[in-house]
């Protein structure tokens, strides 16, 4: 570990820029990105080199090298270190979304099943070098490894647990099928959010879902205290199987959706929602039970098969009102794993049918790992502790 001086771009360098022209970006890769990971140190510290101040909060500690391949041929960094530890300069970290932005188009390029001639001739425009069938290969493993680890990585307390599913065309001895993937991410005691897990498998709804949570809870995941999901098949069983007494919250915004399939005339729809929605908004739960009697009765000769639908489902909207005011917004539907779910469909949509389920997985993966690291370095979705939104 050496000292390193400052990292502004020095007039030979600049008449190297303008005599050389772009043999010597790398260069100027290097020196601008070591020179923003210094002051995300200097931050980080809440001090300069060799400043002294109270607000100080650590103390800088040298510089390990790291040699990282890019698109531009491998570059070594000065990566600044703290003596305490507990630092890594997220300025590398987003350097090289790009990078892995790569590895996830070549799996795309693999479950799309483009050959590796095809493969090869389009990662040779991308990198400007040329790249082996070996190379390929080895990059795909690289991350089917490291989306491996993420998946399997330990959890903490979750308070507030979201589960949903869609479905991806995925080939099975030669014919195609629906393949399940289900998805579930969380809320932390400190109001963070998480994605938790995703799973891809052609097996029974129930016994998918049941192996889903429960693996969820091997790898940690403990002190839920509400599942929000929609009305999906075998998760109600599979739930009751595996967290017991937790109650759930039926998406109420699922709920109006579905409401339109009994609304007998297109005329009713808007007055139907309307009074859903007014019903779901109630104060406390004591008024949304009234309003539900109400909007039952009103239906009940115009509509009686939306009267019985709404006697039979409405209700399981309500569990929100046991939990506080300030919660409510957040944990009373499962729009933001929609939201998740346009981002995935975004993806694969491009793929069609996948090969097999381990590429639709690994394609996905990818995607809710992005997700992730995004949230991470984002801030938070709810106050901690008291999870006011």
């Amino acid at each position: 570990m050496t000292h390193q001086e400052n990292y502004n771009l020095s007039t030979s360098m600049i008449e190297e820029l303008a005599q050389n022209g772009l043999e010597v970006i790398p260069e100027l890769v290097r020196v601008i990105l070591n020179n923003v990971m210094q002051a995300e140190r200097s931050q980080y510290l809440q001090a300069k080199a060799y400043e002294r101040t109270e607000d100080r909060q650590g103390h800088a500690n040298g510089y390990k090298p790291k040699t990282v391949r890019t698109r531009l041929g491998d570059i070594t960094f000065a990566i600044p270190q703290v003596r305490e530890g507990g630092f890594y300069p997220s300025a590398l970290e987003k350097g090289m979304r790009s990078e892995r932005a790569l590895l996830i188009a070549l799996a795309e390029m693999y479950v799309q099943g483009v050959s590796t001639r095809r493969v090869k001739a389009i990662t040779e425009e991308l990198m400007g070098v040329e790249i082996s069938a070996m190379q390929v290969s080895r990059a795909a493993q690289q991350l089917d490894e490291v989306l491996q680890e993420w998946r399997e990585r330990p959890l903490g307390e979750i308070q507030y647990l979201y589960a949903d599913a869609r479905y991806e065309k995925v080939r099975d001895a030669g014919q195609v099928r629906d393949a399940a993937v289900l998805v579930a991410t969380g809320i932390s005691p400190e109001g963070e959010r998480q994605v938790l897990g995703v799973s891809v498998s052609l097996s029974e709804h129930e016994t998918h879902w049941k192996a889903f949570l429960k693996s969820l809870k091997d790898r940690g995941m403990h002190g839920v205290k509400l599942v929000i999901s929609d009305d999906h098949a075998g998760l109600g069983a599979a739930r009751r199987a595996v967290f017991g007494s937790v109650p759930w919250q039926r998406c109420q915004f699922h709920l109006q959706q579905n409401a339109g399939a009994y609304v007998p005339r297109q005329s009713m729809r808007k007055e139907v929602a309307a009074d859903i929605r007014a019903m779901f908004n109630a104060p406390d739960k004591m008024t949304a039970e009234q309003y539900l009697k109400v909007i039952i009765e009103k239906y009940a000769r115009s509509a009686p098969r939306l009267s019985v639908w709404m006697e039979h489902n409405l209700a399981e909207g309500f569990t929100v009102f046991d939990f506080p005011l300030e919660h409510r917004r957040s944990i009373r539907t499962t729009n933001s794993l929609e939201r998740i779910n346009k981002e995935i469909r975004r993806r694969t949509r491009v793929v069609g049918v996948f090969p097999n389920e381990a590429s639709c997985l690994r394609l996905i993966s990818a995607r809710l790992m992005e997700i992730s690291e995004d949230w991470q370095i984002g801030k938070r979705y709810c106050a901690a502790r008291s999870f006011v939104c």
